[in-house]
């Protein structure tokens, strides 16, 4: 059985894993963290990881944070540039893949297991058609997944970069509001976790009240999980309001992407923030919101819409794309 090496790429972590197909799937045999920002580059980290688990592997594939362009890419919150050939010849791996980290997270739905996902609306998936993935986090991912006559594949976007359609009087607001500092304001600066701080400081200024708790909670922690935590346990005004805001823009912009692709093999939510605000996501605001198309709300009442709930998305989806690359007769 061929072993593989996968990498989810993150500014803050690096994730290594050695994988094995298994069926369909594969399974991760050896995992370990890195902290990014203490390499020069992604090489050294390559050369550590191996040389600890002393595995022989077949194929590489790392989903790195940005843009991968003939086979390079430059990480936006890294001092790094990675190219596939020059990681191949700092590290003896024969094959080296890089794919955007995002794609590799969309990748991973593929592979992620039943029990590791959330339903949002139960649906009648259309086997082989496309399904759509985002997730919002430091920003707003979003990938498609297109059948390719023997699998699925994944096309990456930056959509999260398209403009924020506000929907009502107070997201109108928003969006003047965010128009003072941002312009144009595109979607991923409401739904994402910096978005999430600034529904909360938008509705402050307009009045909602808030604890002073908060503001020195936001500075000493997690601004965005601070505000999700009160307003999950619904111990200040301005959280809730402004979670409920962010879950609202969320299906929308959900229920956008599925129209774009026509995803009526499934929508996916991954990424960090969607599991830890699991339980506003299943209020029913979010999947109002993705419904909510006028003359193909229909349509949407029938779109399987699921959370991903497994953190190893992204290892799961380079090592599937990985093993892509093993020729056959050594899977």
């Amino acid at each position: 059985m061929a072993v593989v090496l996968a990498g989810d790429i993150g500014g803050t972590k690096a994730l290594l894993a050695l994988a094995e197909r298994e069926g369909q799937n594969v399974r991760i045999l050896e995992e370990e963290r890195f902290a990014s920002p203490e390499y020069p580059g992604l090489a050294p980290i390559v050369r550590e990881f191996m040389s600890r688990v002393g595995a022989q592997v077949t194929a590489a594939c790392f989903g790195v944070p940005g843009a991968v362009l003939k086979g390079t890419c430059t990480t936006p919150n890294l001092p790094w540039v990675v190219t596939e050939t020059e990681l191949a010849a700092e590290t003896g791996l024969e094959s080296v893949r890089l794919i955007n980290d995002f794609a590799a997270a969309a990748l991973g739905v593929l592979a992620t297991p039943a029990d590791r996902l959330a339903t949002l609306q139960e649906g009648e998936a259309v086997p082989q058609a496309t399904r759509a993935v985002l997730g919002a986090g430091t920003g707003l991912g979003q990938a498609q997944l297109f059948w390719a006559g023997s699998r699925y594949r994944v096309n990456a976007t930056e959509g999260g970069h398209g403009g924020f359609a506000p929907v009502g009087e107070l997201q109108r607001e928003l969006l003047a509001h965010l128009e003072r500092t941002h312009r144009p304001v595109s979607v991923e600066r409401v739904v994402s976790g910096p978005g999430l701080i600034r529904i909360y400081r938008f509705l402050v200024e307009r009045g909602v009240s808030t604890w002073p708790e908060i503001e020195h909670a936001m500075s000493v922690g997690d601004p965005g999980a601070v505000i999700a935590s009160h307003a999950l346990a619904r111990t200040d005004l301005a959280c809730e309001q402004a979670l409920d805001l962010f879950v609202t823009a969320y299906g929308a912009e959900a229920g956008n992407l599925a129209l774009r692709c026509l995803a009526v093999g499934g929508v996916y939510l991954a990424g960090g923030i969607a599991p830890k605000i699991l339980p506003s996501l299943q209020e029913g605001r979010f999947m109002a919101a993705f419904r909510n198309k006028g003359r193909m709300s229909e349509l949407m009442g029938r779109i399987p819409v699921m959370v991903v709930l497994d953190p190893a998305a992204g290892l799961l989806g380079a090592a599937l794309e990985a093993c892509q690359v093993v020729p056959s007769q050594e899977i």
